[in-house]
C-alpha cells in the first residue's frame, strides 16, 4: 500500500505573502512614501524650445481624379449582370463597345410584348370598324325616325286639309239631295191625292206615292245623321289619332336621334381607350427595345477607359468600396461604371476630418505625392471644400464627419504620369514660417484657460504662461513666453490643470422666458446674424488671427464675402444650391456669419474656436 505524504501547511501560502507585499509596496510608492521632492526634474523628459522653420499642414490620403471627365452610368432598368467588358486602361475610340450587360431577360419581354402589341393592334381596328358600322346604323335610324315623323304630319296635314272637307261636302251633298227627293215624293204624294180623289188612280198608287214619301223623308233623316256622326265623332277621332301619331314619331325620332348619338360616343370612347392601349404597348415595347439597346454601352469619345469603381474616393478607411467592376458583375440602374477623363489636367480628391477642417480655406498651396510615382511631387491649391460632410461615411459611422475636398493640381509636363484612381497623400499647407519658435504638443497644458508650459529651472518646473499659434499635429508655435535654449518639460503635471465649473452664459439677444418668447434650445450658440465670437486664445493672441489659427470660420466667411456686406449670396457661395439652402437656417435667401458657425461648432470636440492646440487637462 502507498504512503500519502502529508503536505506542509506553512509552505502553501507564500505566494499569497508575496502578492500582498508588492501590493503594499506599490501602494505606498504611490502615496509618496518613495516619491522624490514634487519639483524634482530626476526622470522627467524634457525639450530644448528650438528655433527654425516651420510648417503648419494637414495631410490626408486621397484619390487623383480627372479633372474633367465624361461618366458613362448603367441606363438598364433594375439590376444586369455585365457580359462582356473592355480592359481598364485601354485607349478607346469613338462608338467602340465599352460593356455588353445581360439582356436576355429583356428579350424574352419583347417577344410577350410584341404578343402584346399585335392583341392591342387588332382590338383597335376592331373599335374603328365597329365605330363605322354604329355611325352608319345611328344615321340610319335616325333617317327612318325623321321619315316616319314627316309622313306623321303629312297624314295629318292631308287629313285636315283634304280628306275631312271632303267627306263634309260629301255628307252635307248627301243631305241636300235627300231634301230634293224628299220634296218631290211629298209633292207627289199631294198630287196622288188629288188623283185619287178624282178617281184617277187607284188607292194602291196612293198609297205607293205616301210609301215613297216616307222612304225619302227616312233617307233624308239617315243623312242628317251621318253628318252630324262624323262631325262629333269620327272627325274628332281621326284627328286625334293622326296628331298622336305625330307626337308619337316626334319623340320616336329625338329617342332614336339620342341613342344613336349615344352609341356614337360610345364607340368614339371604345375607340379610343383601345388606341390608348395600343399606343401605351407599343411604347412598352419601344422601351424595351431602348433597353435592349442600352445593354449594349458604346465609348462617346475617345479617351482611357477608367473603372469608376477604381476611382472610388475614401476606400477602406471610411467606408467599403462597391464590388469591382468585372464580368459577372451584378451593376444597378444609374450605377457609374466607366469613366472617360476628356483633359490633360487632374484634381486630387481628399477627405478632411471635421477637427481640421478649421484649418482648410480656399485657395491654399498644397503638396501631392503620388504613392505610384516615388521621388515625384506635384503642387496644386484648395479649389473647393463641401459645405457639409459626406453623407455616405455619417451614415456608415455617425461620429464621423469628414467633408470632400478638391485640389486642383498645377499643370506642368508631370500630370502625363498620373492616372485617373491613383492613390496619393495631400499635404495642405497652411502656413510657413522660415523662423519661429516651437515645442511639442505635448508640451503645452491648459491652466486655469491659459496655455502654460513648464520650464525646468534649477531642477525644478517652473510655469510661465505662452501664447500659442498653429500647430501640425506634432509641433506648436510659440509666439510668446518661450525663448530658444530653453528647457521644457514634455510632462507637465496634469494635477495643475484646473477644471471649471460650466456656467449659464446670458446673451442679451435672448428675451427672458417670461416675456412669452420661447428660449433657445442652444442659449450658449451665436443667434444666425451675431459676430464670430472669439476665444480666450485669440484675446491673448497679440498676432493676427490667421497666424494664430483662430477664428477660422470668420476668416473663410470673409474670404467668400466679395462685397463686404456682412453676408453671402447664392453667388457668393462656391457650392451648390442644395448646401447654400441648408445652411440658410432662417430663410432669408442669404448665409450670415453666425449661420456657417454653427456648421463648424456642430462637431467640434473641445477645442475652442477650431484651434488644434492642447486641451485642457493634457
Amino acid at each position: 500500500m502507498k504512503k500519502v505524504k502529508k503536505s506542509n501547511p506553512f509552505k502553501r501560502p507564500l505566494p499569497i505573502v508575496v502578492i500582498i507585499c508588492a501590493v503594499a509596496i506599490l501602494g505606498l510608492w504611490g502615496l509618496g512614501f518613495f516619491k522624490a521632492d514634487e519639483g524634482s526634474v530626476n526622470n522627467t523628459p524634457v525639450f530644448v524650445v528650438k528655433k527654425g522653420p516651420l510648417r503648419i499642414s494637414v495631410t490626408e490620403a486621397g484619390v487623383i481624379q480627372a479633372m474633367e471627365k465624361i461618366i458613362v452610368k448603367n441606363e438598364v432598368e433594375g439590376k444586369t449582370t455585365v457580359i462582356s467588358l473592355v480592359d481598364e486602361g485601354a485607349r478607346v475610340k469613338k462608338g467602340d463597345l465599352l460593356i455588353e450587360l445581360d439582356s436576355s431577360n429583356l428579350l424574352d419581354q419583347k417577344v410577350d410584348q410584341e404578343i402584346r402589341v399585335q392583341n392591342a393592334e387588332a382590338s383597335f381596328i376592331s373599335a374603328r370598324e365597329n365605330l363605322a358600322v354604329v355611325e352608319n346604323q345611328a344615321e340610319s335610324d335616325m333617317d327612318k325616325a325623321q321619315l316616319a315623323y314627316d309622313f306623321a304630319v303629312q297624314d295629318l296635314d292631308k287629313y285636315l286639309k283634304g280628306e275631312y272637307p271632303n267627306e263634309l261636302k260629301e255628307l252635307e251633298s248627301k243631305i241636300t239631295l235627300a231634301e230634293e227627293d224628299l220634296t218631290r215624293a211629298r209633292e207627289k204624294w199631294d198630287w196622288s191625292k188629288k188623283l185619287y180623289q178624282e178617281k184617277y188612280i187607284s188607292q194602291t198608287e196612293l198609297q205607293a206615292d205616301e210609301l215613297a214619301e216616307k222612304k225619302k223623308a227616312l233617307d233624308r233623316e239617315l243623312a242628317q245623321n251621318d253628318l252630324d256622326l262624323f262631325i262629333n265623332f269620327t272627325h274628332k277621332r281621326r284627328l286625334a289619332q293622326l296628331e298622336s301619331d305625330v307626337s308619337q314619331a316626334k319623340m320616336a325620332l329625338e329617342r332614336t336621334t339620342r341613342k344613336a348619338r349615344a352609341d356614337v360616343v360610345q364607340a368614339e370612347a371604345n375607340l379610343k381607350a383601345k388606341e390608348s392601349e395600343y399606343e401605351r404597348q407599343q411604347d412598352k415595347l419601344k422601351k424595351i427595345e431602348t433597353q435592349i439597346q442600352k445593354a449594349k454601352i458604346y465609348s462617346p469619345a475617345d479617351g482611357l477607359v477608367i473603372y469608376a469603381t477604381s476611382a472610388q474616393r475614401g476606400g477602406s478607411r471610411y467606408g467599403s468600396r462597391s464590388e469591382p467592376l468585372s464580368e459577372g458583375a451584378t451593376v444597378q440602374e444609374r450605377q457609374e461604371l466607366i469613366h472617360l477623363p476628356t483633359a490633360s489636367g487632374y484634381n486630387a480628391e481628399v477627405s478632411i476630418p471635421e477637427a481640421s477642417l478649421d484649418k482648410i480655406r480656399i485657395g491654399l498651396p498644397a503638396l501631392v505625392t503620388v504613392d505610384a510615382l516615388p521621388g515625384q511631387r506635384f503642387i496644386g491649391r484648395v479649389l473647393s471644400i463641401a459645405p457639409l460632410p459626406n453623407a455616405q461615411s455619417a451614415f456608415l459611422n455617425p461620429d464621423l464627419k469628414i467633408y470632400d475636398t478638391v485640389v486642383r493640381l498645377d499643370k506642368n509636363g508631370s500630370l502625363d504620369l498620373l492616372r485617373a484612381g491613383m492613390s496619393c497623400t495631400v499635404e495642405i499647407i497652411v502656413e510657413q514660417y522660415e523662423e519661429a519658435v516651437y515645442v511639442p504638443i505635448q508640451a503645452v497644458l491648459r491652466v486655469g484657460k491659459v496655455p502654460t508650459a513648464y520650464v525646468v529651472k534649477d531642477n525644478k518646473l517652473d510655469p510661465r504662461k505662452v501664447d500659442i499659434g498653429m500647430d501640425n499635429n506634432s509641433m506648436i508655435r510659440i509666439v510668446s513666453g518661450l525663448e530658444p535654449g530653453e528647457m521644457i518639460s514634455l510632462s507637465p503635471p496634469l494635477v495643475q490643470a484646473s477644471v471649471e465649473e460650466s456656467t449659464l452664459e446670458k446673451v442679451p439677444e435672448i428675451p427672458p422666458a417670461s416675456s412669452g418668447v420661447a428660449p433657445s434650445s442652444d442659449v450658449s450658440g451665436p443667434s444666425p446674424d451675431s459676430p464670430v465670437p472669439r476665444t480666450d486664445r485669440a484675446q491673448d493672441d497679440p498676432t493676427p488671427s490667421r497666424s494664430s489659427g483662430t477664428d477660422r470660420p470668420g476668416d473663410r466667411f470673409r474670404a467668400l464675402d466679395k462685397d463686404g456686406d456682412g453676408r453671402l449670396s447664392r453667388e457668393e457661395f462656391p457650392s451648390s444650391a442644395e448646401g447654400f439652402d441648408r445652411l440658410d437656417m432662417d430663410k432669408d435667401g442669404f448665409i450670415a456669419v453666425g449661420e456657417m458657425l454653427r456648421t463648424f461648432q456642430g462637431g467640434r470636440s473641445g477645442r475652442g474656436s477650431g484651434e488644434s492646440g492642447p486641451r485642457d487637462g493634457q
